[in-house]
C-alpha cells in the first residue's frame, strides 16, 4: 500500500535570527521568523509526512502556544514524525521538495542538506530532491520579504 502527502511552509524573513532551511545553517544577513527555527523545508516535508499518514499538521503536533518548542531545532520535529511513519509501519519511498528564496542562493547548500536529510530519514540520496527556486521578484518571496517550501512524499507500507 502507497501513501502520497503534500507539504508546504513559509515564514517571513527578519533581522536577528540565523537562517536555517534543511538543517543547515545558511549564511545570510537575515534569518526565518517562527517559534521553533522556522526551517520552512524540514516543515513542509513534516507536514508531507503527516499528510501521507493522515494525521494532524505540524503546527496541531508542535503547537506554538507550547514553550518546549520555543526555538527547537526542527531535524528534532523531523525525527519524531519520522519515528510515526516507522511506527505505522511505513517506509519512505522518495521525497520532492523546492526551496523558494529570492535570496539568498540556496544550490550552494542543497549537498549538505540532503545529506543530512538522509541520515535523518534513512533513505538513499537518489530517493530525495531538494530544487532551489526563485519568485522572479514577485510576491513577498520575490521581494526577499519570505522564504516558502513545498514537498510531496511517497510512503510503503512494509511487507
Amino acid at each position: 500500500m502507497y501513501r502520497i502527502g503534500t507539504g508546504y511552509d513559509i515564514h517571513k524573513l527578519i533581522e536577528g535570527r540565523d537562517l536555517i532551511i534543511g538543517g543547515i545553517k545558511i549564511t545570510h544577513e537575515k534569518g526565518l521568523l517562527g517559534h521553533s527555527d522556522a526551517d520552512v523545508l524540514i516543515h513542509a516535508i513534516i507536514d508531507a509526512m503527516l499528510g501521507a499518514l493522515a494525521l494532524d499538521d505540524i503546527g496541531t503536533l508542535f503547537p506554538d502556544t507550547d514553550p518546549k518548542y520555543k526555538d527547537i531545532d526542527s531535524t528534532i520535529l523531523l525525527k519524531h514524525v519520522y519515528n510515526l511513519v516507522k511506527e505505522q509501519g511505513y517506509r519512505i519511498v522518495n521525497i520532492d521538495s523546492n526551496i523558494i528564496a529570492q535570496a539568498p542562493k540556496m544550490m550552494p547548500y542543497i549537498p549538505k542538506m540532503k545529506d543530512l536529510l538522509c541520515k535523518i530519514l534513512e533513505i538513499a540520496p537518489e530517493n530525495i530532491s531538494v530544487k532551489a527556486k526563485t519568485k522572479e521578484k514577485l510576491d513577498a518571496v520575490g521581494q526577499k520579504l519570505a522564504i516558502e517550501s513545498n514537498a510531496v512524499i511517497l510512503l510503503c507500507k512494509n511487507k
